[in-house]
C-alpha cells in the first residue's frame, strides 16, 4: 500500500498547533529583535564614548548590557529551542523543507550567533578591564554578528512566505530560495524595528538613572527617543513596500473584511508610538522608569503580537515555499527537489488509504465509526489552520461554519468542501480533493459542532 510521509497529528485544543508556535515565536521576537537593535546601539554608543572620552557612556552600557543579558540571552534562548519544538511538532515537514533548502545557511548564522552570544558577554564583563579601543572594535564586531544573524534567518523566514519567483522550483538552489521578492524589505522592515526597539529599551535603562546622575540620564533619554523614533519611521516605510511583494494569497488575506483596518491600525500605532518618543526627545523628565517598562509591553502587545499574528496568517494555506501546506500535503511539483504533488494521490484514495497514522479500525468507514472518522479527518487536514472547539480561540471552524454558509447541516458544509475546497477555488485555503465517503465523514462529525 502506498504511504505519504506523514506524521502524527500535534493538535492543542482551543488554539491550534500553529498558534502555539506564534505565541513562542512573539516572546522570542522581543528578546531576539532587542538583541540585535542592542548590538547596533552599543556600536554608536562606544564609538561616542571612545572619540569624546565620555567614560560614563560606559556606565551606560555595562547596565544596559546585563539587562540585555537577562531578558533577551536567558530569554531568547528558552523560546528559541522553544520554538523549534513547537514548529517540529507542529509542521515537521515545513521544517524538513527548510533545513532541507538552508541547512548550510542555518549553519552560518549559528556561527554568527555563538560569536553574538560570547560577544554579549565580553562586551559586559570586560568593559572595564581592557583597553577601550580593543572594546570599540569588540563592539563594531558584535554589531556586524548581530546584523548577520539577522540577513541570514530573515531569507530563510521570507522563503516561507514564498520563494518570490518560479526559479526556485526548477533550480532547487538555495540562492533562489533566499533572494526572494519580500526579503530585503522584510530585512530592512526588521532593521528598523530593531533599533525602534533597543531604544525603548534604553528608555528603560536611562529613566533608572535619574537618582544617580539626572543630566545624563536626560540626556540619553533624549537620545533613545530620537533613535526610537527614527527605527519606528524605518518600520513603517519598509512594512509599506513590504505589503507591496506578498504573493496573491496574502494578498487576499489581507484583503479580507476581517484585516480591513490592519493598516489603519498600524499607522494609529505609528503615531501613538511618536507621540511617546517624542514625549522622550522634549519632555525626558516625564519618562520614568514603570512607564518605560510599560511602554515595552504596550508595544510588544499590541505591536508585536498583531503583527506576527497577521504574517502567519498571510502565509496560509502554505507553510513553507509555498509548495507544502500547513496541514503538511506537499501542495505543487518542485523538479529542482524531486518533490511531486501529493494532491492528486489524496484525490484519487484519500487520507484514510495513505496516511500511515491512521488506525487500522478506521480506515474502512462504517455507520458506527462514521463521526469518529470525521473528526480525525479534519483533525489531519484543517486543524493546523482551525482550531476545532466550539469556544476556540483562533479560526474556530464552527464558527466560521454557522457564520459564513447559509445553511448549518452536513450537506451545506459537504457541498462547501466539494466546490470550495476540494477546487481550490480560494487561494487561501488548501486545495484537498477527498473521495466523497471521506468528505460525507468530515461534514457530518463537523455539523455535530455547530450550535
Amino acid at each position: 500500500m502506498e504511504m505519504l510521509g506523514l506524521y502524527p497529528v500535534f493538535y492543542v485544543p482551543n488554539f491550534g498547533s500553529a498558534w502555539l508556535m506564534g505565541l513562542t515565536g512573539t516572546i522570542h521576537i522581543l528578546a531576539s529583535h532587542t538583541s540585535v537593535g542592542a548590538g547596533m546601539l552599543f556600536a554608536f554608543l562606544a564609538h561616542k564614548a571612545y572619540k569624546e572620552d565620555r567614560p560614563e557612556l560606559y556606565d551606560y552600557m555595562k547596565r544596559y548590557g546585563m539587562f540585555l543579558l537577562i531578558f533577551s540571552y536567558v530569554i531568547g534562548s528558552i523560546t528559541g529551542p522553544g520554538i523549534w519544538y513547537t514548529a517540529t511538532a507542529a509542521s515537521p515537514r515545513g521544517i524538513s523543507a527548510l533545513i532541507h533548502n538552508f541547512v548550510w545557511v542555518w549553519a552560518t548564522e549559528w556561527v554568527f550567533f555563538i560569536y553574538e552570544v560570547i560577544g554579549v558577554f565580553a562586551l559586559v564583563y570586560f568593559i572595564d578591564k581592557i583597553d577601550r579601543k580593543t572594546h570599540l572594535k569588540l563592539t563594531y564586531t558584535f554589531a556586524i554578528a548581530s546584523v548577520g544573524t539577522l540577513a541570514l534567518i530573515i531569507g530563510i523566514i521570507s522563503f516561507m512566505m514564498w520563494p518570490g519567483n518560479d526559479a526556485f522550483y526548477n533550480t532547487g538552489s538555495a540562492s533562489d530560495a533566499f533572494f526572494g521578492m519580500n526579503t530585503f524589505p522584510h530585512m530592512f522592515l526588521r532593521i528598523g524595528f530593531m533599533i525602534m526597539m533597543s531604544g525603548i529599551i534604553g528608555m528603560i535603562i536611562s529613566s533608572a538613572m535619574k537618582k544617580d546622575n539626572a543630566a545624563l540620564s536626560k540626556e540619553l533619554t533624549q537620545k533613545m527617543g530620537i533613535v526610537s523614533l527614527l527605527g519606528g519611521f524605518v518600520t513603517m516605510f519598509f512594512f509599506m513596500w513590504y505589503i507591496m511583494t506578498l504573493p496573491a494569497n496574502a494578498s487576499a488575506i489581507l484583503a479580507l473584511p476581517s484585516n480591513s483596518g490592519i493598516i489603519l491600525q498600524r499607522i494609529i500605532l505609528a503615531i501613538l508610538f511618536s507621540v511617546y518618543f517624542l514625549v522622550a526627545i522634549f519632555k525626558p523628565q516625564w519618562i520614568s522608569r514603570t512607564l518605560a517598562i510599560v511602554m515595552l509591553f504596550v508595544i510588544g502587545i499590541s505591536g508585536v503580537w498583531p503583527g506576527e499574528k497577521l504574517r502567519e496568517s498571510m502565509r496560509k494555506p502554505y507553510v513553507a515555499g509555498q509548495y507544502i501546506y500547513s496541514n503538511n500535503i506537499i501542495a505543487r511539483d518542485v523538479p529542482g527537489k524531486g518533490i511531486k504533488s501529493e494532491v492528486p494521490i489524496l484525490a484519487a484514495k484519500g487520507f484514510l488509504k495513505v496516511d500511515p497514522w491512521v488506525p487500522e479500525r478506521l480506515r474502512t468507514i462504517t455507520p458506527e465509526n462514521k463521526l469518529e472518522v470525521g473528526e480525525m479527518l479534519t483533525k489531519r487536514a484543517c486543524s493546523n489552520c482551525h482550531s476545532l472547539e466550539t469556544n476556540g480561540k483562533y479560526r474556530p471552524m464552527a464558527t466560521l461554519i454557522a457564520t459564513k454558509l447559509p445553511g448549518k447541516d452536513a450537506a451545506t458544509i459537504n457541498n462547501y468542501m466539494k466546490n470550495v475546497i476540494g477546487t481550490g477555488a480560494v487561494s487561501y485555503m488548501p486545495k484537498i480533493a477527498l473521495p466523497d465517503e471521506e468528505y460525507d465523514a468530515m461534514a457530518a462529525w463537523m455539523a455535530t459542532q455547530v450550535k
